[in-house]
């Protein structure tokens, strides 16, 4: 019997002719446990005669591989007793080492003759068709690869590797076909054919069991999105099980932060359409009722801690809707609190108590005293271009610091929260001693540079091309540079930054700056302006919210290009200054989210100095705060206010120094369309202060979230005026308020952020610019 190709699994059957031959059976006809095959006439067992000591082992039919290495494998050696089991045996050791596509042993006499036929080796890999996925990925995908050894079930294996690797971009409906190509010398080429397919979008997401939030509020809360049109750029609409399970977790935790407490989903269904073109998605979830808070209490086993402290601490309160989000943001700031105070192994937990007939919820924060555990080491690996100490540093606790969970999720936020790696892993492991453990980070880089070409237009600025490069971790060391140049019809402008963020090994952003600027102020005040310097600064924070930044500055600023006819203000003005200038800014910051804030508060504080050196004296101070509260889901109120006043010492204030407000900075004014005025030449003059407000509530607009698509109701008000500078003939001076009131439309479109502003001035002087509507769009690429 002979058989040719690749034996896939263990099931195999030995075969003993008079002559004492065995040899492995195909896989489709074998028989287990190493007997006859079927069909074939049973043969006096070998192991009913006489045993026969093996004298010679030969080899044949190998190319590559030696003979020695061959036996190896093998139950058997020179002077053994033949046997069929050790027959089996070895047959099995030899397809398990994959370097077979046949093996046949036969007993000729006192020798054993083993037939051999090699596996070929794969010459190259390569793969066709494939567009949507990269070739590298592909490569780093499979098994096979090239001067390794060819097999059928390797093959296969590589083949569900790449269709799993489709899969989980959404393309379902691909296939993998490989074809063999024999070349001389038993090597073979490996090539992949892909059909990729169409990606396998999501045709609908429905909910079974909602009746409190509807299916348009549960479709944003999660991250799968319904197939659009207009989604082109995304890959929310494709189907992926990965995402569809990290969905049920952010509708649970969506439902346990608006109290319902016995939410569960009950299933996640994934229906493929006949045509494979789409998926529906259907969850299925069991609401439960709502819960409100009942008691919350602290319960200490530390007597020297202050019980009051903590209870400071907790953000829900009896009668509130159960909220498990800020139970999990008590404890961590209790923990956090506790190890500040010198218990460093204190572990919070909040024990939970259902009253179902009340629809209450008992909440008690019992602190108890956890193991006493050190952090004897921390092992950090896959930092293959990222310095250790600038991973290092930040990490909350060091090596030999009492062990802390909170303190070590704390440390994996500050890792992730330097955008420098795709990946973020800590692990926990046992020490060297019960009361040590070694912490392991283990990261994966990814690219932190930038090139970006942007092209953006206003009623502002008219068009603007922007093109940048930046590094956000420059040689592995963290630190940052930038460069950017800006073209427009009105600006040109060209900047060069540099900031070390631990300077001197402490948490000091360090950082210097090179800018020119050119800005077309005809429109407004009838001259071009042009400024050119250098500053340095350095940034630490004061506290957990605050952070204080110092600077110097020295530029150059000039008037020029003064239009015929221009104001006598103008006129006097042009030419150059030397401003040499020492100032501050400190900004604390209490919002609940820095980019889309629904809560909280921030405020800033600035104040600079021109008059170490240089030819202009002038003190500037500026206040500014936002405040945001959400007064129901998606209505978010916010009130911002903006206050800036500039003096000069010893002489006026100069014309480009002063404040100019309106455009973007007060909606339903053109820029500078606000303020003293030449009413004989229309120029605009500046103001010495200032002061600007706005309130805005952002509400739903019925357009799904995932459009992007916000809008609000807004209206801005405030006065720009001079203070201590003679009145000009024909100047006006006066301290009015103006007020516009309006609605504005922002998209984060696929191309780039579009706003649109439609403003209504309700208080104005009749010299004042206005301007209905403002538009501004912008893309990258």
């Amino acid at each position: 019997m002979t058989r040719s190709g690749a034996v896939c699994g263990v099931c195999l059957a030995i075969a003993l002719a008079p002559a004492g031959v065995a040899k492995a059976a195909d896989a489709t006809g074998a028989s287990g446990g190493g007997g006859n095959l079927p069909g074939a006439d049973a043969p006096a067992s070998p192991a009913s005669e006489p045993g026969v000591t093996i004298q010679k082992i030969e080899v044949v039919g190998n190319q590559r591989i030696e003979a020695d290495t061959v036996i190896s494998y093998m139950s058997f050696k020179v002077g053994d007793t033949y046997s069929a089991s050790a027959v089996d045996d070895s047959l099995k050791a030899l397809f398990v080492t994959g370097l077979f596509a046949d093996v046949n042993i036969r007993r000729d006499g006192s020798a054993l003759v083993v037939s051999v036929v090699e596996n070929p080796v794969i010459n190259r890999v390569a793969f066709e068709g494939n567009s949507a996925v990269k070739e590298t990925d592909l490569k780093a995908e499979v098994q096979l690869q090239a001067r390794t050894i060819y097999t059928r079930a390797k093959v296969q294996s590589d083949v569900e590797r790449i269709l799993n690797l489709y899969r989980r971009s959404g393309r379902f409906s691909a296939t993998v076909d490989p074809k063999v190509i024999q070349l001389p010398q038993n090597r073979v080429d490996l090539v992949f054919e892909i059909n990729e397919g169409p990606v396998t979008k999501i045709g609908a997401i429905n909910f079974l069991g909602n009746s409190a939030f509807s299916d348009s509020t549960l479709r944003d809360t999660i991250s799968t999105t319904e197939s659009a049109w207009w989604k082109f750029f995304s890959s929310s609409d494709s189907y992926d099980p990965d995402r569809l399970n990290y969905d049920r977790e952010l509708l649970r935790r969506y439902y346990l932060s608006h109290g319902y407490a016995d939410f569960r989903v009950v299933s996640a269904v994934a229906e493929l359409s006949r045509d494979d073109s789409a998926f529906y998605i259907t969850f299925t979830v069991d609401e439960g009722p709502v819960y409100n808070i009942g008691t919350v209490s602290v319960d200490t086993k530390y007597a020297k801690l202050d019980k009051g402290m903590l209870e400071q601490l907790i953000q829900t309160r009896p009668g509130d809707i159960y909220n498990a989000s800020l139970i999990d943001k008590t404890v961590d700031a209790m923990t956090f609190k506790a190890g500040s105070n010198g218990y460093a192994f204190a572990q919070i937990r909040p024990r939970i108590k259902r009253n179902r007939e009340k629809r209450l919820i008992d909440i008690v924060y019992e602190v108890n005293e956890g193991p006493r555990v050190y952090v004897e080491r921390i092992n950090i690996t896959g930092n293959v271009r990222t310095l250790d100490r600038v991973i290092r540093r930040e990490m909350v606790m060091a090596e030999g610091d009492a062990f802390n969970k909170v303190l070590l999720d704390k440390s994996e936020k500050n890792i992730r929260a330097l955008q420098y790696f795709s990946k973020v892993d800590i692990t926990q492991e046992p020490g060297s001693t019960p009361d040590k453990t070694v912490i392991g980070v283990n990261v994966q880089e990814q690219s932190t540079g930038s090139l970006s070409v942007g092209l953006g237009y206003s009623t502002i600025d008219s068009v603007v091309t922007d093109f940048g490069i930046s590094e956000r971790n420059f040689l592995g060391r963290g630190q940052q540079v930038s460069v950017n140049l800006s073209l427009g019809a009105r600006t040109r402008q060209i900047d060069f930054h540099f900031t070390e963020p631990f300077f001197l090994g402490r948490r000091l952003a360090a950082g210097f700056d090179l800018f020119g600027v050119e800005t077309d102020f005809q429109d407004e005040a009838s001259f071009d302006t042009r400024t050119k310097g250098f500053g340095l600064r350095l940034g630490f924070p004061t506290s957990e919210h605050g952070t204080l930044g110092l600077r110097y500055q020295l530029k150059q600023q000039s008037i020029f290009n003064v239009a015929t006819g221009a104001s006598l203000a103008v006129i006097a003005a042009e030419g150059s200054e030397v401003r040499s200038i020492v100032g501050y800014t400190y900004y604390y910051d209490m919002r609940n989210d820095p980019i889309v804030p629904t809560g909280g508060w921030d405020a800033l504080f600035d104040q600079e100095f021109a008059g170490v050196g240089g030819s202009v004296r002038y003190l500037a101070s500026t206040f500014k705060t936002n405040y945001y509260y959400e007064v129901a889901p998606s209505w978010v109120a916010s009130q911002k206010f903006n206050l800036g006043y500039i003096f000069g010492i010893g002489e006026d204030v100069k014309l480009n120094d002063r404040y100019f407000l309106g455009g973007d900075d007060f909606r339903g004014f053109e820029r500078a369309g606000i303020g003293p005025r030449d009413l004989a030449t229309d120029d605009a003059l500046g103001a010495q202060a200032y002061y600007f407000g706005t309130t805005e509530i952002s509400f739903p607009n019925g357009l799904p979230e995932s459009l992007g698509i916000s809008t609000s109701l807004f209206t801005d008000y405030g006065y720009a005026g001079r203070a201590d500078e003679p009145e000009l003939t024909d100047g006006e001076n006066k301290l009015a308020l103006r007020a516009s009131a309006g609605l504005s439309v922002y998209w984060n479109s696929p191309f780039g952020p579009v706003r649109l502003d439609f403003a209504k001035v309700i208080k104005k002087q009749t010299y004042d610019k206005t301007q209905l509507f403002q538009f501004s769009a912008g893309t990258q690429f």
